[in-house]
Protein backbone atom coordinates (compact mmCIF):
# COMPACT_ATOMS: atom_id res chain seq x y z
CA UNK A 1 0.00 0.00 0.00
CA UNK A 2 1.18 3.64 -0.99
CA UNK A 3 1.98 5.89 1.49
CA UNK A 4 -0.96 8.03 -0.09
CA UNK A 5 -3.63 5.28 0.45
CA UNK A 6 -2.20 5.08 4.19
CA UNK A 7 -2.68 9.01 4.72
CA UNK A 8 -6.25 8.61 2.95
CA UNK A 9 -7.16 5.85 5.16
CA UNK A 10 -5.72 7.59 8.07
CA UNK A 11 -7.40 10.93 7.58
CA UNK A 12 -10.35 10.21 5.34
CA UNK A 13 -13.55 8.99 6.11
CA UNK A 14 -14.47 5.30 5.37
CA UNK A 15 -16.99 5.99 3.05
CA UNK A 16 -15.80 4.70 0.07
CA UNK A 17 -14.26 1.25 -1.21
CA UNK A 18 -11.54 2.70 -2.96
CA UNK A 19 -9.68 0.74 -5.60
CA UNK A 20 -5.51 0.48 -5.05
CA UNK A 21 -4.87 2.76 -8.06
CA UNK A 22 -3.72 7.11 -7.45
CA UNK A 23 -4.85 8.26 -10.83
CA UNK A 24 -2.33 11.32 -11.59
CA UNK A 25 -3.18 12.52 -14.96
CA UNK A 26 -4.72 11.80 -17.89
CA UNK A 27 -6.05 12.73 -21.50
CA UNK A 28 -9.16 12.23 -22.77
CA UNK A 29 -10.33 8.61 -21.88
CA UNK A 30 -6.90 8.01 -20.51
CA UNK A 31 -5.42 7.96 -17.18
CA UNK A 32 -2.33 7.13 -15.98
CA UNK A 33 -1.92 6.00 -12.19
CA UNK A 34 1.37 6.68 -10.10
CA UNK A 35 3.81 3.90 -11.68
CA UNK A 36 2.72 5.43 -15.58
CA UNK A 37 0.70 2.74 -16.00
CA UNK A 38 -2.07 3.42 -18.91
CA UNK A 39 -6.36 2.60 -18.18
CA UNK A 40 -8.94 3.24 -20.55
CA UNK A 41 -11.61 5.31 -18.38
CA UNK A 42 -14.96 3.70 -19.12
CA UNK A 43 -16.46 5.37 -15.73
CA UNK A 44 -15.84 9.04 -16.24
CA UNK A 45 -15.45 9.92 -12.54
CA UNK A 46 -19.35 7.82 -12.57
CA UNK A 47 -20.54 10.12 -15.68
CA UNK A 48 -19.12 13.25 -14.50
CA UNK A 49 -16.02 14.23 -17.26
CA UNK A 50 -18.11 13.82 -20.34
CA UNK A 51 -15.60 15.04 -22.50
CA UNK A 52 -12.71 13.33 -20.91
CA UNK A 53 -9.53 14.59 -18.90
CA UNK A 54 -8.24 18.01 -19.31
CA UNK A 55 -10.66 18.46 -22.47
CA UNK A 56 -8.84 21.67 -23.86
CA UNK A 57 -11.82 23.28 -24.52
CA UNK A 58 -13.45 22.91 -20.90
CA UNK A 59 -9.54 23.62 -19.88
CA UNK A 60 -9.57 27.16 -21.73
CA UNK A 61 -13.21 28.05 -20.16
CA UNK A 62 -12.31 27.56 -16.83
CA UNK A 63 -8.84 29.01 -16.44
CA UNK A 64 -10.25 32.29 -18.28
CA UNK A 65 -12.50 32.57 -16.22
CA UNK A 66 -10.48 31.44 -13.09
CA UNK A 67 -7.94 34.67 -14.21
CA UNK A 68 -11.74 36.86 -13.70
CA UNK A 69 -12.95 36.48 -10.95
CA UNK A 70 -13.33 33.02 -9.06
CA UNK A 71 -17.13 33.67 -6.69
CA UNK A 72 -19.36 36.12 -6.38
CA UNK A 73 -22.52 35.64 -3.87
CA UNK A 74 -25.85 35.36 -5.72
CA UNK A 75 -26.63 38.70 -5.05
CA UNK A 76 -24.88 40.03 -7.72
CA UNK A 77 -24.90 39.21 -11.39
CA UNK A 78 -22.12 37.01 -13.55
CA UNK A 79 -22.35 36.04 -17.23
CA UNK A 80 -21.25 32.23 -16.87
CA UNK A 81 -24.34 32.13 -14.87
CA UNK A 82 -26.64 33.47 -17.12
CA UNK A 83 -25.25 32.22 -20.09
CA UNK A 84 -25.55 28.67 -18.61
CA UNK A 85 -29.27 28.99 -18.04
CA UNK A 86 -30.17 30.41 -21.50
CA UNK A 87 -28.49 27.36 -23.10
CA UNK A 88 -30.38 25.00 -20.47
CA UNK A 89 -33.51 26.60 -21.74
CA UNK A 90 -33.34 26.47 -25.05
CA UNK A 91 -32.10 23.46 -25.63
CA UNK A 92 -34.12 21.78 -23.16
CA UNK A 93 -38.15 23.14 -23.80
CA UNK A 94 -37.82 24.29 -20.02
CA UNK A 95 -38.35 28.11 -18.45
CA UNK A 96 -36.00 28.69 -15.88
CA UNK A 97 -32.88 27.26 -13.58
CA UNK A 98 -31.51 27.11 -9.76
CA UNK A 99 -28.17 26.14 -9.56
CA UNK A 100 -26.72 24.27 -6.91
CA UNK A 101 -23.53 22.08 -6.21
CA UNK A 102 -24.97 18.26 -6.47
CA UNK A 103 -27.56 15.93 -7.91
CA UNK A 104 -29.12 15.69 -4.30
CA UNK A 105 -28.88 19.17 -4.19
CA UNK A 106 -30.99 19.56 -7.33
CA UNK A 107 -33.19 16.85 -5.75
CA UNK A 108 -33.94 18.76 -2.79
CA UNK A 109 -34.92 21.49 -4.68
CA UNK A 110 -37.02 20.03 -7.04
CA UNK A 111 -38.79 18.12 -4.26
CA UNK A 112 -39.42 21.88 -2.32
CA UNK A 113 -40.75 22.78 -5.68
CA UNK A 114 -43.23 20.47 -6.25
CA UNK A 115 -44.42 20.41 -2.56
CA UNK A 116 -44.97 24.00 -2.83
CA UNK A 117 -46.80 23.66 -5.71
CA UNK A 118 -49.47 20.96 -4.01
CA UNK A 119 -49.59 23.80 -1.22
CA UNK A 120 -50.49 26.38 -3.02
CA UNK A 121 -52.89 24.82 -5.93
CA UNK A 122 -54.64 22.22 -3.99
CA UNK A 123 -53.86 22.49 -0.21
CA UNK A 124 -51.40 21.66 2.63
CA UNK A 125 -52.81 17.76 2.47
CA UNK A 126 -51.53 17.45 -0.68
CA UNK A 127 -47.44 16.91 0.47
CA UNK A 128 -46.21 13.17 -1.01
CA UNK A 129 -44.24 12.92 -4.13
CA UNK A 130 -45.02 8.91 -5.54
CA UNK A 131 -41.04 7.57 -6.80
CA UNK A 132 -41.03 4.13 -7.89
CA UNK A 133 -39.28 1.48 -6.81
CA UNK A 134 -35.56 0.31 -7.68
CA UNK A 135 -35.38 4.40 -8.03
CA UNK A 136 -32.00 6.17 -6.93
CA UNK A 137 -32.41 9.93 -6.05
CA UNK A 138 -29.57 11.04 -3.64
CA UNK A 139 -28.08 10.58 -0.05
CA UNK A 140 -29.05 12.88 1.88
CA UNK A 141 -32.01 11.94 4.32
CA UNK A 142 -35.15 13.75 1.99
CA UNK A 143 -33.16 12.18 -1.33
CA UNK A 144 -33.10 8.73 0.37
CA UNK A 145 -36.49 8.76 1.21
CA UNK A 146 -37.53 9.90 -2.14
CA UNK A 147 -35.11 6.03 -3.12
CA UNK A 148 -37.19 3.87 -3.72
CA UNK A 149 -34.47 0.55 -2.19
CA UNK A 150 -34.99 -0.36 1.46
CA UNK A 151 -31.26 -0.97 1.77
CA UNK A 152 -30.90 2.43 1.76
CA UNK A 153 -33.06 3.70 4.55
CA UNK A 154 -32.25 0.71 7.03
CA UNK A 155 -29.70 2.16 9.24
CA UNK A 156 -30.95 6.07 8.73
CA UNK A 157 -34.34 5.97 10.35
CA UNK A 158 -36.66 7.77 10.84
CA UNK A 159 -36.72 9.27 7.45
CA UNK A 160 -38.87 12.61 5.68
CA UNK A 161 -42.28 11.32 5.19
CA UNK A 162 -43.93 12.12 2.48
CA UNK A 163 -42.56 9.95 -0.04
CA UNK A 164 -44.76 6.42 -1.39
CA UNK A 165 -42.82 3.92 -3.67
CA UNK A 166 -44.63 1.86 -6.73
CA UNK A 167 -43.39 -0.60 -9.29
CA UNK A 168 -41.87 0.71 -12.84
CA UNK A 169 -43.97 -0.20 -15.75
CA UNK A 170 -46.92 -0.74 -13.91
CA UNK A 171 -49.17 2.43 -14.55
CA UNK A 172 -52.49 1.41 -12.81
CA UNK A 173 -50.53 0.54 -9.49
CA UNK A 174 -48.74 4.29 -10.11
CA UNK A 175 -52.41 5.69 -10.76
CA UNK A 176 -53.66 4.34 -7.53
CA UNK A 177 -50.94 5.27 -5.42
CA UNK A 178 -50.79 8.84 -6.96
CA UNK A 179 -54.97 9.02 -6.12
CA UNK A 180 -54.69 7.18 -2.60
CA UNK A 181 -51.85 9.66 -1.23
CA UNK A 182 -53.11 12.88 -2.47
CA UNK A 183 -49.93 13.18 -3.97
CA UNK A 184 -48.43 16.72 -5.66
CA UNK A 185 -45.89 15.34 -8.11
CA UNK A 186 -44.60 11.86 -9.71
CA UNK A 187 -40.39 11.22 -9.86
CA UNK A 188 -38.81 9.47 -11.87
CA UNK A 189 -36.18 8.50 -13.78
CA UNK A 190 -35.79 7.30 -17.02
CA UNK A 191 -33.05 4.52 -16.79
CA UNK A 192 -32.66 3.73 -13.65
CA UNK A 193 -28.87 4.02 -13.36
CA UNK A 194 -28.21 2.58 -9.46
CA UNK A 195 -31.16 0.47 -9.77
CA UNK A 196 -29.12 -1.26 -12.64
CA UNK A 197 -29.25 0.79 -15.82
CA UNK A 198 -33.08 -0.19 -16.53
CA UNK A 199 -34.19 2.07 -19.25
CA UNK A 200 -38.57 2.79 -18.22
CA UNK A 201 -40.69 1.37 -20.64
CA UNK A 202 -41.62 4.05 -23.48
CA UNK A 203 -45.57 3.28 -23.21
CA UNK A 204 -45.46 3.86 -19.20
CA UNK A 205 -43.40 7.16 -19.50
CA UNK A 206 -45.90 8.85 -22.02
CA UNK A 207 -49.13 7.28 -19.82
CA UNK A 208 -47.50 8.70 -16.86
CA UNK A 209 -47.04 12.31 -18.28
CA UNK A 210 -50.73 12.24 -19.82
CA UNK A 211 -51.92 11.64 -16.18
CA UNK A 212 -50.04 14.24 -14.20
CA UNK A 213 -51.04 16.91 -17.00
CA UNK A 214 -54.81 15.47 -16.29
CA UNK A 215 -54.50 15.16 -12.87
CA UNK A 216 -52.52 18.81 -12.12
CA UNK A 217 -50.03 16.26 -10.88
CA UNK A 218 -46.01 17.67 -11.06
CA UNK A 219 -43.98 15.48 -13.34
CA UNK A 220 -39.96 15.66 -11.88
CA UNK A 221 -37.27 13.55 -13.77
CA UNK A 222 -34.72 13.02 -12.27
CA UNK A 223 -31.44 13.41 -14.90
CA UNK A 224 -28.57 13.29 -12.93
CA UNK A 225 -26.72 10.43 -14.29
CA UNK A 226 -29.08 10.56 -17.27
CA UNK A 227 -28.51 13.77 -18.66
CA UNK A 228 -26.12 16.07 -20.80
CA UNK A 229 -26.27 13.46 -23.39
CA UNK A 230 -25.48 10.33 -21.49
CA UNK A 231 -28.55 8.87 -23.14
CA UNK A 232 -27.80 9.99 -26.84
CA UNK A 233 -30.20 12.98 -26.11
CA UNK A 234 -29.22 16.19 -24.25
CA UNK A 235 -32.02 14.95 -21.33
CA UNK A 236 -33.28 11.75 -21.39
CA UNK A 237 -36.85 12.21 -21.58
CA UNK A 238 -36.40 13.83 -25.10
CA UNK A 239 -36.03 10.38 -25.81
CA UNK A 240 -39.48 9.41 -24.64
CA UNK A 241 -41.45 12.95 -26.52
CA UNK A 242 -42.41 14.10 -23.07
CA UNK A 243 -42.00 17.53 -21.39
CA UNK A 244 -41.66 17.47 -18.02
CA UNK A 245 -42.64 20.22 -15.36
CA UNK A 246 -39.14 19.29 -13.49
CA UNK A 247 -35.78 18.12 -14.08
CA UNK A 248 -33.05 17.99 -11.71
CA UNK A 249 -29.39 17.33 -13.03
CA UNK A 250 -25.54 17.30 -12.35
CA UNK A 251 -22.44 15.22 -12.90
CA UNK A 252 -22.11 15.64 -16.42
CA UNK A 253 -23.20 19.25 -16.78
CA UNK A 254 -20.32 20.95 -15.15
CA UNK A 255 -17.39 18.63 -16.84
CA UNK A 256 -15.29 17.57 -13.59
CA UNK A 257 -16.64 20.44 -11.02
CA UNK A 258 -19.52 20.47 -8.52
CA UNK A 259 -22.14 21.56 -10.45
CA UNK A 260 -25.87 20.57 -10.26
CA UNK A 261 -29.21 22.13 -11.79
CA UNK A 262 -33.31 22.41 -11.12
CA UNK A 263 -35.20 22.74 -14.35
CA UNK A 264 -38.61 24.67 -13.71
CA UNK A 265 -41.06 23.93 -16.73
CA UNK A 266 -44.00 26.67 -17.30
CA UNK A 267 -46.49 25.37 -14.69
CA UNK A 268 -43.74 26.22 -12.18
CA UNK A 269 -41.57 28.64 -13.25
CA UNK A 270 -42.99 31.34 -11.17
CA UNK A 271 -43.23 28.87 -7.72
CA UNK A 272 -39.76 30.29 -6.09
CA UNK A 273 -39.86 33.86 -4.32
CA UNK A 274 -37.21 35.70 -2.91
CA UNK A 275 -36.28 34.25 0.29
CA UNK A 276 -38.00 30.19 -0.68
CA UNK A 277 -34.51 29.25 -1.86
CA UNK A 278 -30.53 29.61 -2.37
CA UNK A 279 -27.27 28.08 -2.26
CA UNK A 280 -23.69 29.83 -1.55
CA UNK A 281 -22.14 28.44 -4.66
CA UNK A 282 -24.61 27.59 -6.64
CA UNK A 283 -24.11 29.08 -10.03
CA UNK A 284 -20.48 30.01 -9.34
CA UNK A 285 -18.68 31.38 -12.37
CA UNK A 286 -15.96 28.82 -12.86
CA UNK A 287 -18.17 25.86 -12.62
CA UNK A 288 -20.67 27.50 -15.11
CA UNK A 289 -18.07 28.80 -17.38
CA UNK A 290 -16.78 25.12 -17.54
CA UNK A 291 -20.56 24.14 -18.12
CA UNK A 292 -21.21 26.50 -20.75
CA UNK A 293 -18.53 25.22 -22.72
CA UNK A 294 -19.99 21.75 -22.21
CA UNK A 295 -23.60 22.33 -22.80
CA UNK A 296 -22.64 24.66 -26.28
CA UNK A 297 -21.10 21.98 -27.66
CA UNK A 298 -24.42 18.90 -27.40
CA UNK A 299 -25.50 19.97 -30.37
CA UNK A 300 -27.10 17.25 -32.41
CA UNK A 301 -23.74 16.21 -34.72
CA UNK A 302 -22.66 15.60 -31.18
CA UNK A 303 -25.70 13.45 -30.13
CA UNK A 304 -25.57 11.39 -32.98
CA UNK A 305 -21.74 10.76 -32.79
CA UNK A 306 -23.28 9.04 -28.96
CA UNK A 307 -26.19 7.62 -30.48
CA UNK A 308 -23.56 5.46 -32.96
CA UNK A 309 -21.02 4.60 -30.19
CA UNK A 310 -23.97 3.40 -28.43
CA UNK A 311 -24.68 1.38 -31.04
CA UNK A 312 -21.35 -0.51 -31.49
CA UNK A 313 -20.92 -1.00 -27.70
CA UNK A 314 -24.74 -2.71 -27.69
CA UNK A 315 -23.87 -4.78 -30.88
CA UNK A 316 -20.22 -5.67 -29.76
CA UNK A 317 -21.48 -6.54 -26.38
CA UNK A 318 -24.38 -8.72 -26.91
CA UNK A 319 -24.86 -12.42 -27.18
CA UNK A 320 -20.88 -12.65 -26.14
CA UNK A 321 -19.65 -15.81 -23.99
CA UNK A 322 -20.41 -14.87 -20.20
CA UNK A 323 -22.80 -11.80 -20.70
CA UNK A 324 -26.65 -12.58 -20.47
CA UNK A 325 -28.07 -9.42 -21.50
CA UNK A 326 -27.34 -5.28 -22.12
CA UNK A 327 -29.41 -2.80 -20.97
CA UNK A 328 -29.44 0.71 -20.94
CA UNK A 329 -29.49 4.07 -23.69
CA UNK A 330 -27.14 6.18 -25.45
CA UNK A 331 -23.61 5.71 -22.84
CA UNK A 332 -24.87 4.57 -20.02
CA UNK A 333 -24.54 0.96 -20.15
CA UNK A 334 -25.71 -1.68 -18.11
CA UNK A 335 -24.05 -5.45 -18.37
CA UNK A 336 -25.15 -8.71 -16.77
CA UNK A 337 -22.59 -10.95 -16.33
CA UNK A 338 -22.57 -14.41 -16.27
CA UNK A 339 -19.09 -14.22 -13.52
CA UNK A 340 -19.30 -11.78 -10.95
CA UNK A 341 -19.41 -8.39 -11.45
CA UNK A 342 -16.89 -6.86 -8.85
CA UNK A 343 -14.36 -9.67 -9.87
CA UNK A 344 -14.38 -8.53 -13.65
CA UNK A 345 -13.79 -4.85 -12.78
CA UNK A 346 -11.00 -5.76 -11.03
CA UNK A 347 -9.94 -8.48 -13.72
CA UNK A 348 -10.61 -5.80 -16.11
CA UNK A 349 -8.49 -3.05 -13.86
CA UNK A 350 -5.44 -5.14 -14.13
CA UNK A 351 -5.98 -5.45 -17.88
CA UNK A 352 -6.16 -1.69 -18.22
CA UNK A 353 -9.91 -0.90 -18.31
CA UNK A 354 -11.76 0.69 -15.54
CA UNK A 355 -15.28 -0.04 -14.95
CA UNK A 356 -18.08 0.24 -12.42
CA UNK A 357 -20.97 -1.60 -11.04
CA UNK A 358 -24.69 -1.16 -10.74
CA UNK A 359 -26.76 -3.91 -8.16
CA UNK A 360 -25.04 -7.13 -9.97
CA UNK A 361 -23.94 -5.21 -12.65
CA UNK A 362 -21.41 -4.25 -14.84
CA UNK A 363 -22.02 -0.41 -15.58
CA UNK A 364 -20.14 1.27 -18.35
CA UNK A 365 -20.03 5.24 -18.41
CA UNK A 366 -17.35 6.65 -20.76
CA UNK A 367 -16.83 10.04 -21.68
CA UNK A 368 -19.14 10.95 -24.72
CA UNK A 369 -16.73 12.02 -26.85
CA UNK A 370 -14.19 9.05 -26.62
CA UNK A 371 -13.19 7.55 -29.45
CA UNK A 372 -14.71 4.77 -31.56
CA UNK A 373 -11.42 2.99 -31.37
CA UNK A 374 -10.39 3.48 -27.88
CA UNK A 375 -14.37 2.19 -27.34
CA UNK A 376 -13.45 -0.97 -29.30
CA UNK A 377 -10.28 -1.44 -27.42
CA UNK A 378 -11.86 -1.61 -23.87
CA UNK A 379 -14.81 -3.74 -25.31
CA UNK A 380 -12.31 -6.44 -25.95
CA UNK A 381 -11.08 -6.50 -22.83
CA UNK A 382 -14.12 -6.18 -21.38
CA UNK A 383 -15.26 -9.07 -23.26
CA UNK A 384 -12.92 -11.28 -23.16
CA UNK A 385 -12.35 -11.02 -19.32
CA UNK A 386 -16.51 -11.91 -18.64
CA UNK A 387 -15.59 -15.35 -21.22
CA UNK A 388 -12.87 -15.85 -18.57
CA UNK A 389 -14.93 -15.45 -15.46
CA UNK A 390 -17.98 -17.08 -16.84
Amino acid sequence: MSNLQNLDQKYIAGTYARFPVSIVSGKGSEVFDENGKRYIDMGSGIGVTCFGIADDAWVKAVTDQLRKVQHTSNLYYTEPCVRLAELICEKSGMKKVFFCNSGAEANECVIKAARKYGYEKKGPDYYTIVTLENSFHGRTITTLSATGQDHYHEQFLPLTPGFVHTPANDFDALKECVLKNKACAVMIECVQGEGGVIALDADFVKKLAEFSKHEDVLLIVDEVQTGNGRSGALYAYQNFGIQPDLVSTAKGIGGGLPLGAALFGEKVEKIFGFGDHGSTFGGNPIACAGAVSVIERMDEDFLKSVRRKSEIAFEYLNGKKGIESVSGMGLMIGIKTRGDAKEIVRECMARGVLCLTAKDKLRLLPALNITEECLKEALEIIVSVCADKE
